[in-house]
Formats: C-alpha cells, sequence, structure tokens
C-alpha cells in the first residue's frame, strides 16, 4: 500500500480548517494528521503530527505564519511548507519565501489547485498561483535592475548627504547638529529617502543607496 501523503493545517479559522481536511481526506494518497489555530508550542505540535506537508497560514493571532515558518526550518530543516493566505500581499509573499515556503498559494484557489500544489510540494517542487509567480519574477527582474543600474531615484542632494551620513553611523541628532537643520527636518528627510526607495528601515536605505551607487 502507497504511503499516505500527511498533511497538517495551521489556521485560525476553523471553517477553512474543516475544509481543507475534509478536501484532504477525500484523496486517497492524503491523510489530514492534524489541525491547529495558531503556532504556539509549535515543535510539540510537529513532531505529534509528523507531516510531509504542512499548510501554513500568514495571518494568525501570536506568532505570525511566517515567524511559524521560521520556527519549523530551525527544528525541521526539511519540513515542506505551503503558505496559504487571502490576499497576494507582495511583501508577505516575499517574508514567506525567504523564511523558507516552499510554496504559496491563495485561499480562493479551487479544490484541483490546492491538492495538486499540496502533492507538488511533496514532491519538492514550489507551487504557485499564475499571479504570485509574476510577482516573484518582476521582483527579481526590478531587484537585479536595481542592483545594475545606476539612478538616483529622485533623490535631492540634501538626502543623498543625509544618506551618507546615516551610513557612516550618524544619529538623527548628530546629522542635525552637522549640517545645522533640526531634528524633525532630519527626520522628514529620512522619511522622503524611504518612500523614495521603497524601504522600511535605515539598513535597507543605505544598503539600496550603495547598491545604486547614490553614496560610496
Amino acid at each position: 500500500m502507497t504511503k499516505k501523503i500527511r498533511v497538517v493545517i495551521f489556521d485560525d479559522h476553523p471553517v477553512i480548517r474543516d475544509n481543507i481536511e475534509m478536501l484532504v481526506d477525500a484523496e486517497d494518497d492524503m491523510i489530514c494528521t492534524g489541525m491547529f489555530p495558531d503556532c504556539s508550542d509549535l515543535e510539540r505540535k510537529i513532531e505529534k503530527s509528523n507531516p510531509d506537508v504542512i499548510i501554513m497560514d500568514i495571518q494568525m493571532p501570536g506568532i505570525n505564519g511566517i515567524d511559524g515558518v521560521k520556527q519549523i526550518r530551525k527544528k525541521f530543516p526539511a519540513a515542506k511548507i505551503l503558505m496559504q493566505t487571502v490576499f497576494e500581499d507582495e511583501q508577505k509573499i516575499f517574508d514567506s519565501i525567504c523564511a523558507g515556503a516552499s510554496g504559496y498559494i491563495l485561499k480562493k484557489s479551487s479544490a484541483e489547485e490546492i491538492v495538486k500544489a499540496i502533492r507538488d510540494t511533496h514532491e519538492g517542487g514550489s507551487p504557485m498561483t499564475p499571479t504570485i509567480a509574476m510577482k516573484v519574477l518582476e521582483k527579481f527582474r526590478l531587484d537585479h535592475k536595481s542592483e545594475n543600474e545606476e539612478g538616483d531615484f529622485g533623490l535631492s542632494d540634501r538626502e543623498k548627504e543625509i544618506l551618507t551620513l546615516l551610513s557612516k553611523g550618524r544619529s538623527y541628532k548628530m546629522i542635525a547638529d552637522e549640517l545645522g537643520i533640526s531634528f524633525y527636518t532630519v527626520d522628514s528627510h529620512i522619511r522622503k529617502i524611504y518612500d523614495k526607495l521603497h524601504v522600511h528601515s535605515m539598513t535597507e536605505a543605505v544598503d539600496k543607496a550603495r547598491r545604486g551607487r547614490m553614496i560610496y
């Protein structure tokens, strides 16, 4: 008898958990061995259910799915994890992939698509819906372009000056004193820099500016 694919579901919505369980158990080559509403006590849950494929929701109370993936990867590096969510959130897609997710599908996917994604994940593939695959490819294209082309993203000379000082480890107050402007003006410039570079932290801003040869 062929060994069945053992599937575990993490999702805080009971109806969704039940629907996926019924979908899985209806297949001859699959069986649901665990359903959980959150990622608490994660190691025990994984050891108890012994899954071949983990279906992980992103938005859950407490530990979210992306952090859950990171925890699983540390203890179970060979785990095969299929992310599932309602939204085609670009950042969450990339965060999930970087955390170690094997694939990524939407909850609105058909029953056939979900079953196929589980089988593909089990076989070592990286299933993605066409829309998500397109976003991933676009992200890689843009990242490659930003790494290989010079550009200033519309940064002013003052903003480049502030970025340069940030890269040298200056604090907001030190930059304000050095440039003869107020702390709040520095903060305003940095917010504009983040917006123009499409980043969310000083480290990201400095890294992107260096790759784009805006600062050295």
